[in-house]
């Protein structure tokens, strides 16, 4: 009898990874979830004798389906595969009933390994294939076209729509599950992860949607990145009612004067700015140079430190990032920005990863 098995992940992306990491030849009946409200009624509907869990989604996250799980006594054996790392991100899910955690991106002798050891998946009883749901073959078929067509037009960037948008999503899920995980072992705290947001955008765009959610003093840092093809610009602001919060947990006294809150902001720059950009380069395998980080202004509102650099910023790729401190006021929100040139070689590395 095939094993019912649930993929539950908001990105298309990730979701047909996991498809394709299955142990080969596996007797499953693939289904998928888009959100964690749909993951729970398909177990209700007897979708899910195995489960394979996102954390970070919209509607329900994966938190909220393991404690759903839980309350409702519902029938499944839940692995989680995240971006989200954080040593406190395991040992949450795990006292929620998951049985283990995979970090993203998934790997596939990994996912058999722990199949294999809670005996989920039995090498000895397989079949010649993996039955997957028509739709997602379908949309693995559209990528393909997607990556000709940007062969095609070798000279322009393609608009940033549905398919391609969810891959730099879950692109910048995974470098953000890096940034947070490095900065939640410096601080010892659990870091509240969103949902990255990805647009192709105009500057002025940019000064709306940060003044939008962010209308406190900030601080901010720049830092220039440059790899073949591909150039940029990282963009941290960190609100100013964070700093002595910050300076405490990293174990110093609360700063007294702008150079000692100055010395705060480049440390979580470093932090935050260089672990997304690794986990970026690692995973479109590109090698990123940076520049020397370049203090924008210190207890400014967003606009006017935005301003600073407009001149050299026209339409862009963002990449927003709002990472926040569990019990602590404490708001960090980094920007991404790459230039129009850039999408030629990024939207190629993507057609041939996801290929």
């Amino acid at each position: 009898m095939s094993t019912r098995l649930l993929i539950c992940d908001d990105s298309n992306m990730a979701r047909k990874q996991v498809a394709r990491s299955l142990p080969d030849g596996w007797d499953v009946d693939v289904s998928f979830a888009t959100n964690g409200a749909e993951g729970v009624e398909a177990i209700k509907a007897g979708k899910g004798d195995v489960l394979l869990l996102d954390l970070n989604m919209p509607v329900m996250d994966g938190y909220e389906v393991l404690q759903a799980i839980v309350k409702e006594d519902l029938p499944t054996l839940t692995i989680v595969i995240s971006g989200d790392i954080q040593p406190e991100a395991h040992q949450r899910v795990t006292s929620l009933g998951a049985l283990d955690f995979i970090q993203k991106p998934v790997n596939k002798e990994k996912l058999t390994e722990i199949l294999a050891s809670y005996g989920i998946f039995n090498g000895d009883a397989i079949t010649d294939t993996i039955p997957v749901d028509k739709p997602e073959e379908k949309s693995i078929a559209s990528i393909k076209e997607t990556h000709v067509e940007v062969e095609q037009e070798s000279p322009e960037y393609k608009p940033l729509e549905g398919s391609l948008r969810d891959c730099y999503q879950e692109i910048a899920n995974v470098a953000m599950g890096r940034a947070g995980d490095l900065l939640a072992r410096l601080l010892n705290v659990f870091v509240m992860l969103p949902i990255p947001n990805v647009n192709l955008i105009e500057v002025s765009e940019i000064n709306m949607a940060l003044s939008a959610v962010n209308k406190e003093s900030t601080s901010g840092v720049c830092q220039g990145f440059i790899s073949s093809g591909i150039s940029g610009e990282a963009l941290l602001l960190v609100n100013d009612s964070g700093f002595r919060d910050i300076a405490k947990l990293m174990g110093r006294e609360p700063p007294k004067n702008i150079q000692a809150e100055l010395e705060v902001l480049m440390d979580m720059s470093n932090v935050l700015i260089g672990a997304c950009l690794k986990g970026i380069s690692e995973q479109l395998d590109i090698d990123f140079s940076q520049g020397h980080p370049m203090v924008l202004g210190q207890h400014c509102r967003v606009d006017d430190l935005i301003s600073t650099s407009s001149a050299t910023w026209k339409r862009t790729l963002a990449i927003e990032i709002s990472y926040s401190i569990e019990n602590h006021p404490i708001k960090c929100d980094l920007l991404l920005l790459f230039t129009e040139k850039s999408m030629v070689t990024l939207n190629n590395k993507l057609a041939y990863m996801i290929e």
